[in-house]
């Protein structure tokens, strides 16, 4: 699921006005908020009658223990609000490396899940975009009066905004939800993510974005 945090990925101004002599220009720029996308989703034909589901247990593959069970908890709270039972699994399944089948077994019984949701990141990337700048000059008919009339109306007037620079991270995320009796593969869904720099919020997003994809496949 994605965590990794961004620093500097955007320098964003809300608001400028610049102002000359009745001449205005307001230049906006709006702050990138999280988003996801899925790139592909697949629900297998012979799921029958074993979708919808009705209990989850959640497992997060990630080295990061917090942004483990910070998806977990989300994506818990947010099946609840659709009637869907789930319990996180870092509650029985260890954060420093891979569980074992038995150990996995164990952890879908005591929950009493009839599937296993499991998201993991496959690839970070980050992608250089450039936000070409822009020069203002004065209004038409501004700087009668010779050469040096117009010369000195452009120097005291024009305004110049270098382009911006920024580097925008995506996370590719693998999603797969899996019967609890045989492990069938029920759903899967690869997943974009461009982070927020609060991990909570870039978590949520994504969150939402995969349980609005899993009711949307009738999965849930």
């Amino acid at each position: 699921m994605p965590s990794r945090r961004i620093s500097g990925r955007l320098r964003s101004i809300s608001g400028v006005t610049f102002c000359r002599r009745r001449q205005c220009v307001h230049v906006r720029r709006t702050r990138r908020c999280a988003s996801t996308q899925f790139n592909a989703q697949w629900l297998n034909p012979e799921a029958g009658s074993r979708l919808p589901v009705k209990s989850v247990l959640v497992i997060g593959i990630s080295r990061d223990t917090t942004a483990r069970r910070v998806y977990e908890d989300t994506m818990v709270a947010q099946l609840a609000a659709r009637g869907v039972k789930a319990q996180p699994s870092y509650r029985s399944l260890p954060d420093d490396g891979p569980a074992t089948q038995p150990a996995i077994e164990r952890a879908v019984r005591d929950a009493g899940a009839d599937a296993v949701l499991i998201s993991r990141t496959v690839s970070v990337t980050n992608e250089v975009r450039v936000s070409p700048g822009m020069v203002m000059g004065p209004p038409g008919g501004f700087g009668w009066g010779g050469f040096y009339g117009y010369y000195h109306g452009m120097w005291s007037s024009a305004y110049a905004i270098p382009p911006s620079v920024y580097t925008v991270q995506n996370v590719v995320v693998d999603t797969r939800l899996f019967d609890a009796r045989d492990f069938m593969v029920l759903w899967s869904g690869s997943s974009t993510t461009t982070p927020m720099s609060s991990m909570q919020k870039t978590i949520a997003d994504f969150v939402t974005s995969l349980v609005t994809a899993l009711a949307g496949a009738k999965a849930i």
